[in-house]
């Protein structure tokens, strides 16, 4: 049987070989940031508590607010008129983002411990939140359009008829580009230590995935939209400039306070979100720094977009004319109020013109 030897002699060989080959590959090694795995962001305990107070008192205002417009808009069905039509479903999607607050109020302290199930829902409320919305202004912007500069106030039975077709449309529309939510999931996130819901695409296509996704977003969901919107009142407020008397200028005021309310609480979001896609394209250069401030700013403009759920309702209360009088009305008729500050509330508030919305 043969003895294995001494490998003493082996060993120091292969040594100075492989010391031979360090000194000869002695480069300069450049850390690269773009392949630095950045670090998430966290928040402390103290944050995460105001964020879902944030998100509760906006539940508790929205609902009901949301509730009462649609009550003083349903209960004038007779004399609604095809803007009243597209706000109604405008608060039917406000009041559908706010019955999904208490789960973010829930999971910024949790985490997501609603399921996988919940969680896709969840995100598809959002999103269909997100489209129709802005889809809806778009709708009124086309009435008031048709209305004041086109004079299409006679044809008013088939622009009503046109109008509950054309919101079974947005609903439809919102809902198909809404589909790519189901690839949100529920999931562990070991740097956080719980499980998100979060969007969750296959490794091999998920920046693809995620830059389709988001270009159809910003398209569809932001800059069409507001361009149609841009025009139609760049249009409008021309011919009302034009116009002799401030009724229609009154009449106009609702629907511009809403729709600057939904640029300022919401544009800031689709600005980040730009930004972000840009960074994820590489055609903004990358940076942990970088990529921690988008993060930031989308975390926070997200939140601010989720207030527009809450401020239509309280527009409508300061700047609506015609909304504060028949809900006084209403209310009138419940036995609330009494009649003489009907009267002196009906009396403060001059008539509009025939060419105005009804509601407004």
């Amino acid at each position: 049987m043969e003895t294995i030897g001494d490998f003493s002699e082996f060993y120091n060989e292969l040594y100075d070989e492989l010391n031979y080959t360090e000194y000869q590959n002695d480069t300069e090694f450049v850390l690269d940031e773009k392949t630095l795995l950045c670090s998430s962001i966290t928040m402390g305990k103290a944050i995460n508590i105001s964020f879902c107070v944030f998100y509760m008192l906006i539940f508790l205002m929205a609902v009901p607010g949301n509730l009462i417009v649609g009550w003083v808009i349903g209960s004038n069905r007779r004399s609604l008129s095809a803007s009243d039509i597209y706000l109604f479903n405008l608060m039917l999607a406000d009041t559908l983002l706010a019955l999904i607050l208490p789960f973010s109020a829930i999971s910024v302290i949790h985490g997501w411990v609603f399921g996988d199930v919940l969680c896709k829902l969840v995100s598809l409320v959002k999103e269909v939140n997100f489209y129709t919305s802005i889809l809806f202004l778009v709708c009124i912007s086309v009435d008031r359009y048709l209305v004041i500069v086109r004079a299409m106030e006679s044809r008013k039975a088939q622009r009503l008829l046109c109008s509950w077709v054309v919101c079974g449309l947005v609903w439809f529309l919102g809902s198909v580009l809404s589909l790519p939510s189901f690839y949100n999931e529920a999931f562990y996130e070991e740097f956080s230590e719980q499980i998100i819901c979060a969007e969750r695409f296959e490794t091999d296509h998920a920046d693809e995935w995620r830059l389709a996704t988001r270009i159809m977003r910003h398209l569809l969901g932001f800059l069409l939209p507001l361009v149609v919107m841009l025009i139609c009142y760049s249009v409008t407020v021309v011919r009302l400039l034009r116009t002799r008397g401030f009724q229609k200028h009154r009449a106009m005021k609702v629907i511009v306070a809403v729709v600057v309310a939904f640029l300022l609480c919401w544009t800031p979001f689709h600005v980040s979100t730009i930004v972000d896609t840009l960074l994820r394209a590489k055609v903004v250069q990358f940076s942990c720094l970088t990529r921690t401030s988008v993060d930031i700013a989308m975390f926070a403009t997200q939140n601010l977009g989720l207030l527009h759920c809450c401020v239509n309702p309280v527009l409508y209360a300061f700047v609506g004319e015609k909304f504060r009088r028949r809900f006084l009305h209403m209310l009138y008729r419940k036995g609330v109020l009494d009649r003489f500050s009907v009267s002196r509330s009906s009396r403060s508030s001059s008539l509009t013109s025939e060419v105005t919305s009804s509601f407004l």
